[in-house]
């Protein structure tokens, strides 16, 4: 039997990656590359670091509206399906990728598997909101990482083919933290000490796009001062025009994007992260680093529940005074699964196939 898994985006390459492997053991996979990401830093780098199979098709779609994006896929994605008649179609988290890979899926009635299915902001002004929830009202099988994700789709009406698997980049990250500690030397690179420096990233539209929100988030970055910042080309692009980017230089140390690996070396050794991505904060919690969100909400409520997470949104006082102040009380829950999700996932996939 014939699964295609399609992806297109970092988070979808890192979910993509354990999964893969567990899959391969009973199923004949194809991977479905979209192209969402297109340069080496952000989409090859990837699947080298992550022993993720080459992918079978690259559709080069590249950047663009969100609709425009969207439909290419959809387009592109429904011809290989065509072409390659797969029992099921898996989809990872909530890009645009995944949206456009679960449609192609159900408007040709092949099944379709969603991994990560549950997760709500209840903010619907967050394209990956819209995304996750019209991605599971079309999807036959549910794979949760957490009982809220289970939670947020039984109070949706969805109950049938819903699971509760843990997390799949606890997975990821098992499989990965000894090769990263071997293999990268990015603190070396970057003259960083453990613990002696703060990590920040910032993607989103909600900030990238609002001159005063990114302004805001910048000059809490200059403020904090000792930031490592790996700048995503939108983010560049938008600071540029803002006329912020060189100024940022000057008392931020930006950095062009870095692999898997050398993201999690940094990640773990960061004394704090500012954030506005739901993968990294999931990350942070999983490594113990204290996390502060750039946004209004989080899909990731537990990480914020369990005290490791809070949210700043893009106001530089309260940005920069978590950034001083914020310290986690107590230990962390195992609230995301203990690193066999993806065995589960495949394992309730089989038996949905009649393959069990």
């Amino acid at each position: 039997m014939r699964i295609a898994s399609v992806v297109g985006a970092r988070p979808n390459f890192i979910k993509l990656a354990p999964v893969s492997r567990e899959l391969r053991k009973s199923f004949d996979e194809i991977i479905i590359h979209t192209g969402q990401h297109y340069d080496y830093e952000m989409d090859k780098v990837f699947f080298d670091q992550l022993e993720i199979p080459r992918p079978d098709f690259h559709l080069g779609v590249g950047s663009g509206s969100h609709g425009r994006q969207t439909a290419e896929m959809l387009c592109r994605i429904e011809e290989i399906l065509l072409q390659t008649g797969p029992d099921l179609v898996l989809v990872f988290g909530d890009t645009n990728s995944t949206l456009a890979g679960a449609l192609a899926a159900v408007k040709l009635q092949v099944k379709v598997g969603h991994v990560e299915a549950g997760l709500r902001s209840f903010d619907k002004t967050m394209p990956e909101e819209v995304n996750r929830v019209l991605v599971d009202h079309c999807s036959h099988i549910l794979l949760c990482p957490t009982p809220t994700a289970v939670a947020n789709l039984r109070r949706e009406g969805l109950t049938e083919n819903v699971y509760l698997t843990g997390d799949v980049m606890v997975d990821a990250q098992k499989d990965c933290q000894i090769i990263a500690e071997r293999r990268s030397g990015i603190l070396q690179e970057l003259g960083l000490s453990p613990k002696g420096y703060s990590l920040a990233t910032a993607h989103r539209a909600a900030n990238t796009d609002d001159p005063h929100r990114l302004s805001s988030i910048a000059e809490a970055m200059e403020e904090i001062g000792d930031v490592v910042f790996p700048c995503h080309p939108r983010t560049e692009k938008f600071l540029r025009q803002l006329g912020l980017w060189e100024r940022l230089k000057e008392r931020v140390k930006v950095i062009k994007p870095v692999g898997y690996l050398d993201m999690m070396v940094l990640e773990k050794n960061a004394r704090q992260i500012l954030t506005d991505s739901g993968g990294v904060q999931k990350e942070a919690y999983l490594l113990g680093v204290p996390c502060i969100t750039l946004r209004e909400e989080t899909e990731w409520v537990e990480t914020v529940e369990d005290g490791w997470n809070v949210l700043a949104g893009a106001d530089r006082n309260r940005i920069v005074a978590l950034a001083r102040g914020f310290s986690p009380a107590g230990r962390q829950k195992e609230v995301f699964g203990h690193g066999d999700a993806s065995f589960k996932v495949v394992q309730h996939i089989a038996e949905l196939l009649g393959k069990s």
